[in-house]
């Protein structure tokens, strides 16, 4: 089976200059609807790290690059790119991820 009948499923890890956690939490919540809405959209849901406030984490699970391409395109995720310089104390670090498969007990 190839890796492109998998979904594409990633933690983007944001995180706020100084001051700005709320600002960027609102502007992080404000993308949940409108990006889940998108056709291949699985999983958006955003997290705030409790032992460092001000840096959030979105589990996003796309149908494929393409769906990922087209998320960033969107008009409300280029919306909320245009505040970056605003909130983010550095670049968003997308982390892909490898869904590790379960192991079934072979029958006795």
């Amino acid at each position: 089976m190839s890796s492109r009948s998998h979904p594409l499923v990633a933690l983007a890890r944001v995180r706020a200059k100084p001051a700005r956690r709320q600002a960027l939490q609102d502007a992080l919540a404000a993308l949940v609807e409108p990006s889940r809405a998108e056709s291949g959209c699985f999983d958006y849901t955003p997290f705030e790290l409790l032992e460092e406030p001000g840096t959030f984490y979105v589990r996003e699970t796309w149908a494929d690059q393409e769906a990922l391409d087209f998320h960033m395109a969107t008009p409300h995720f280029q919306a909320f790119a245009a505040r970056f310089a605003e909130l983010l104390a550095e670049p968003i670090r997308l982390i892909p991820l490898c869904e590790i498969p379960a192991v079934t007990a072979e029958p006795a």
